[in-house]
C-alpha cells in the first residue's frame, strides 16, 4: 500500500509530466459511464425482468460483467472522489455528501484518473453529475468558476455543480454557468434564505412534486430543493431535458476528439431523485417514475454507443459503466417510486442499499467491453471503482509516483477478463467501515480499530448504535448477510479487526 497524498506530490508531479509520452493510435479511448443510485438488480443482464434495459444488456454480453465489483461507498460524494483520487474518502475529512456551494474536495496538483491520462496523452472531458465542490470558500457564481474539473486534470467538462436536488439548478461549462444573463445575478444560501422566491415548506400548492422529507427551500421547474438560490431564470434547466442535454454533450465531446485518445467520464443523474423522465420516457416502465428513469438511463448509454459505433470507435474502446452506490427508492420525493415498484427489486438479491453497511450499499452494476481485448463472460472477482487510478495507469504504461492513489490497486488482468482474481480485500464505507476479505464481511461499527478487545466492547458499542458493534458474515454460504456470525468465529473477528486497524492506520 502506497504512503497518502502529501504536498510532495505536486513536486512529483513537475517531473513526472515532464517524461512521459503522448498516446498513439493503439491507446484505448476509456468511457466511464458512471450512474446514480442505480442497484445491483436494476439491470436485465443483472436479473430485472420488469425493467427493461436493451442497450446495457448488450453491452454486457459483448464484454465482461462483474458480479462482486464496488462503489467505495454507499453515497455519491465520497464514492466520486475516491473513483478520482484512488484514495478511500473516509481518509480526508470534508468528502461526506456536500452541500451545493461547496470548496473543490480535490487539491489541484494531486495525480487523477484523468490528470494520469492527460500525461498520457488523452483528452479528457467530463459531462453530468460532479458533487465534489467547486471554487476555494465562497463561490461568486456569476464570474469564473476555480478551482474545479479543469483544476483536476480535464481539459474540459459540461456539469450540474452538485445534484439535481441541490442548487443552483444550472449547468456550468468549462469555468462558467451556462446561458447566465448578467442583469440577473445568481446568490446562493443553504442557511437562509436569498431573494423572495417561494418554498416547497411555503408553498407547497406550487409543487408539481410532493416532498417525503426534507427538500423543502428553493422551488425551481416546480420542485423544490435543497439550499435557497434567487436569480439566474435564463440558467435554469429543465429536468425533463437533462438526460438528453447531457447525453448529447457526452456525445460531442466523443465526436470532437474523435481522431485522437481520449477519456470521457459521463456521470448521468438519473436515477437519483427528483425523478423526472423526458415525456418519451413518462410511464414507459410499468414499475414507476424510478423504472422510468432507469429505462431513460439505458437511453443515455445507447446514444453513446451508438456515437462509438457510427464513428467506428467501438472495437478499441474501453467502456465501463457503473454506478456511484446502491439504490434508494424514497429518497426525500413523495413520487410513488416504492408503490409503483411492480415487483422490481432494486437490490437483486442483497441485503440494503444506500447509505448502508450491507453489500446492497456498495456492490454495484460493472460492466467492461473493449471488443478489441476483453472476451465477453462474468467475473466475480473482487473489484472497486477506485482501482481505476492504478490500473489505468498500467493500461496507458505510466508508473504512478508513489504517493499517488494509495487505495488503488492493479487490477487490470480482472479489468480484461484474463485473471479471475482481483482484489485481496476491500473497505467498504456506508454507516461506519466494513471488510470484505475472501468470504467474510466484517461490519464494523465502531470508529476505531479494536484488535483482541472488539468482542468486549461490542455489548457497549450495540447500545450505542442501536445494533451490533460487529457483524461477521460468511457471503459464500449467505451472500443475503442473514447470519451474523461475530460470535461463532473470534478468530476471525479477531484477525479482520486487526487489519481494518492496519488500514486505518495506513500502515
Amino acid at each position: 500500500m502506497r504512503s497518502r497524498f502529501s504536498i510532495a506530490t505536486a513536486l512529483l508531479l513537475t517531473f513526472w509530466g515532464t517524461t512521459v509520452s503522448g498516446a498513439d493510435e493503439t491507446s484505448p479511448n476509456i468511457v466511464v459511464i458512471y450512474a446514480d443510485d442505480l442497484g445491483y438488480g436494476d439491470l436485465g443482464c443483472y436479473g430485472a425482468t420488469r425493467v427493461k434495459t436493451p442497450n446495457l444488456d448488450r453491452l454486457a454480453s459483448r464484454g465482461l460483467r462483474f458480479t462482486d465489483a464496488h462503489s467505495p461507498a454507499a453515497t455519491c460524494t465520497p464514492s466520486r472522489y475516491s473513483l478520482l483520487t484512488g484514495e478511500y474518502a473516509w481518509r480526508q475529512k470534508g468528502t461526506n455528501i456536500l452541500p451545493g456551494d461547496a470548496s473543490l474536495i480535490i487539491k489541484p496538483g494531486r495525480i487523477t484518473v484523468p490528470a494520469l491520462l492527460k500525461q498520457a496523452g488523452y483528452t479528457t472531458g467530463a459531462v453530468g453529475k460532479w458533487h465534489l465542490g467547486l471554487g476555494e470558500g465562497p463561490i461568486d457564481w456569476n464570474s469564473e468558476i476555480r478551482p474545479g474539473p479543469l483544476e483536476v486534470g480535464f481539459d474540459s467538462c459540461f456539469i450540474l455543480p452538485a445534484t439535481g436536488d441541490r442548487v443552483p439548478c444550472v449547468y456550468v461549462k468549462d469555468r462558467r454557468v451556462v446561458g447566465l444573463d448578467p442583469k440577473d445575478p445568481i446568490k446562493v444560501d443553504y442557511v437562509q434564505p436569498v431573494g423572495d422566491e417561494p418554498t416547497g415548506r411555503s408553498n407547497p400548492d406550487q409543487l408539481k412534486i410532493k416532498l417525503s422529507h426534507g427538500h423543502d427551500n428553493t422551488i425551481v421547474n416546480g420542485i423544490s430543493r435543497i439550499g435557497y438560490m434567487t436569480g439566474g431564470k435564463s440558467a435554469r434547466w429543465v429536468d425533463e431535458d437533462m438526460a438528453d442535454v447531457l447525453t448529447r454533450e457526452a456525445t460531442s465531446f466523443i465526436d470532437r476528439n474523435q481522431a485522437r485518445p481520449f477519456f470521457l467520464y459521463f456521470a448521468t443523474h438519473d436515477v437519483h431523485v427528483p425523478r423526472v423522465p423526458h415525456p418519451r420516457f413518462a410511464g414507459k416502465s410499468g414499475c414507476g417514475v424510478r423504472g422510468d428513469v432507469i429505462e431513460e438511463l439505458d437511453w443515455c448509454v445507447g446514444e453513446v454507443l451508438a456515437t462509438l459505433d457510427r464513428l467506428k470507435l467501438t472495437d478499441n474502446t474501453l467502456v465501463l459503466f457503473s454506478s456511484d452506490n446502491g439504490p434508494v427508492v424514497d429518497d426525500g420525493y413523495a413520487d410513488e417510486a416504492e408503490k409503483m415498484l411492480n415487483g422490481h427489486r432494486p437490490s437483486g438479491p442483497l441485503r440494503g442499499g444506500k447509505y448502508s453497511p450491507y453489500e446492497g450499499g456498495t456492490r454495484v452494476p460493472l460492466i467492461a467491453s473493449w471488443p478489441a481485448k476483453i472476451k465477453p463472460g462474468v467475473s466475480d472477482a473482487l473489484i472497486c471503482q477506485i482501482d481505476l487510478l492504478a490500473t489505468f495507469a498500467a493500461l496507458a504504461k505510466r508508473n504512478l509516483p508513489q504517493e499517488a492513489g494509495p487505495d488503488s490497486h492493479n487490477v487490470l488482468p480482472a479489468l480484461l477478463g484474463t485473471s479471475p482474481q482481483g482484489r485481496d480485500h476491500l473497505v467498504e464505507q456506508g454507516g461506519g467501515l466494513s471488510l470484505r476479505q475472501g468470504k467474510w464481511k466484517l461490519i464494523a461499527r465502531q470508529a476505531t480499530g479494536q484488535g483482541g478487545a472488539a468482542t468486549k466492547k461490542a455489548g457497549a458499542a450495540k447500545k450505542k448504535n442501536n445494533g451490533p458493534a460487529f457483524e461477521l458474515y460468511d457471503l459464500a454460504a449467505d451472500p443475503t448477510e442473514s447470519k451474523n456470525l461475530a460470535s461463532d468465529h473470534p478468530e476471525v473477528l479477531k484477525s479482520m479487526n486487526l487489519l481494518l486497524d492496519k488500514i486505518r492506520k495506513n500502515e
